[in-house]
């Protein structure tokens, strides 16, 4: 297991064993359903304490390869899925937090930092099938792809934190923007991308960057409505 691909199933590990979880596993029914689809590109946004970074542990967990995290969820609502088995551990799963990017890339772009960290990391996997040389994740991602046909996974925590801690610098935010756009959209390897955050999707000039994008926000809530934060039910519960 790596840091940034495939990181394991600790994480929600510790989730279900704290004093308070509350099953959410629900949600991985409704992400299989978007796997692969016109509906792969999924935007949370909350404001904090609603469970987002939770959620992303849970995904990771479930999807990611180099774990068997078929006992974690046993008893727990996703379990009964019929799709359960066939999607469990079967991706290859990348979980970027941009917070702890936006710390550590210091006077490096943050881009710059973010792809050189991950690409490493890919490295010790797939290393063989691309040139050492490369620093644009996506092309790594995309050599991959074109000789494995593996799909990957995207998890992005925190995505707006440079749209809210990097508010003077229209250029850092226009960059990032470009990056996550050459990353994502209309790429074969991408089978479902999941980010949340507490902005909505930014637009700069009259286009949005990350259009593809099908938002989930707090006053249109779609499908997710009781899987991000608490229903009333589960609060009487509690």
């Amino acid at each position: 297991m790596g840091i940034y691909l495939n990181p394991g199933n600790d994480g929600f590990f510790e989730a279900i064993r704290s004093e308070i979880y509350v099953d959410k596993t629900g949600l991985i029914a409704y992400t299989n359903k978007c796997l692969c689809t016109e509906q792969k590109f999924i935007c949370v946004s909350r404001p904090r304490r609603f469970g987002k970074s939770m959620a992303l542990k849970m995904l990771a967990a479930y999807y990611g390869r180099e774990c068997d995290s078929r006992r974690l969820f046993e008893g727990f609502r996703i379990a009964g899925a019929p799709d359960f088995a066939e999607n469990l551990n079967r991706y290859d799963v990348i979980l970027l937090n941009m917070q702890q990017f936006l710390i550590r890339a210091k006077k490096q772009d943050v881009t710059d930092y973010l792809e050189q960290v991950v690409i490493s990391d890919i490295g010790e996997v797939y290393g063989e099938l691309f040139s050492d040389k490369e620093t644009v994740l996506a092309a790594v991602l995309e050599q991959i792809y074109a000789k494995t046909k593996k799909k990957f996974i995207f998890l992005i925590d925190e995505w707006d934190c440079v749209m809210r801690e990097r508010q003077e610098s229209e250029v850092l935010q226009k960059q990032y923007l470009d990056f996550l756009r050459n990353l994502l959209k209309d790429q074969p390897y991408v089978a479902l991308a999941y980010m949340t955050g507490i902005l909505p999707v930014k637009k700069y000039g009259q286009h949005s960057a990350l259009n593809m994008f099908w938002e989930y926000s707090m006053t249109d809530q779609k499908a997710l409505e009781e899987y991000t934060g608490f229903t009333e039910e589960e609060v009487e519960k509690l």
